[in-house]
């Protein structure tokens, strides 16, 4: 039987169809890694448009930085104290990065997700909503009327749709969908949140926007979010927090001296004088 192929020889292809080469700039291969590397360090706004669209400029600036650090590589440059420097430098911040992101991935564990979690539903009780649908007109006589043909068997959808001023809400009968007391204005919100299941108001609502009649659809309690819906936002707040514990113990071992701007001491915090007592 044929010998099997050897590991990296297996390993070539798949990673070749993983990151493919895009172009190659003195037989220096580019890949398609490095392509989304640059894309990462564009403005955020750039990040959000097409792929598709900012690949040319984006392949063009990547042969000529390679063609100007092959240059540079030529010129013997790479070995100068300045470019020595820069390098130490860069090698420190991506060490940063390492060591804080080991630290916090360590530290966030399940235990400390779960009590995350559970003062997160402790910080935000679930709240009242109300489902309503509304009639918005410009004048409270006109409200009135309509409110008169609801009285007598009017449909509240079809008079949303031929009468109300709001257009958005017209197209779907007057429906608002759910929302808290906070989300809107206040006498509308007010009027809401007194009136009961399937009930109408019996008098027009004035807002800045005109007259309203309201219709109840349905009332709940908001249901609050599952761990796996605030999971992100718990574990950016935790991160946040195991970052300023991190330098706060890292501080609290080692020797700092700062300096003023030319070198010198920093000046001394003379303690704060007791302030003498009033004399009558």
């Amino acid at each position: 039987a044929p010998a099997a192929p050897a590991p990296a020889a297996q390993a070539a292809p798949a990673q070749a169809e993983a990151d493919p080469v895009v172009a190659r700039v003195n037989g220096e291969a580019v890949r398609r890694s490095d392509v989304q590397r640059m894309v990462a360090q564009l403005p955020p706004q750039v990040q959000q448009m097409p792929l598709e669209m900012i690949y040319p400029a984006v392949i063009e600036q990547l042969v000529n930085s390679k063609l100007v650090a092959e240059a540079g590589y030529k010129a013997n440059l790479a070995g100068t104290p300045e470019v020595k420097d820069e390098i130490k430098r860069a090698e420190e911040r991506a060490v940063q990065r390492a060591y804080i992101q080991k630290e916090v991935q360590s530290r966030i564990s399940p235990a400390k997700l779960d009590e995350a979690y559970k003062d997160f539903l402790k910080q935000n009780p679930p709240q009242e909503e109300v489902k309503a649908s509304h009639i918005l007109v410009e004048k409270e006589d006109e409200a009135k009327a309509i409110i008169a043909q609801l009285k007598k068997g009017g449909d509240f959808a079809k008079l949303a749709k031929e009468k109300s001023k709001d257009p958005v809400a017209a197209e779907q009968g007057g429906d608002l969908g759910y929302f808290t007391k906070e989300t809107m204005v206040e006498p509308f919100a007010d009027a809401a949140f007194a009136m009961q299941k399937g009930e109408i108001s019996k008098e027009p609502v004035k807002t800045q926007f005109g007259w309203h009649i309201i219709k109840v659809e349905d009332k709940r309690t908001q249901p609050q979010p599952s761990l796996d819906e605030v999971k992100p936002q718990l574990e950016q707040q935790l991160s946040k927090d195991i970052v300023t514990t991190v330098i706060d113990d890292l501080r609290k071992v080692a020797k700092v001296e700062t300096f003023q701007l030319d070198g010198s001491p920093m000046p001394k915090e003379e303690p704060a004088k007791a302030e003498e007592p009033k004399k009558n």
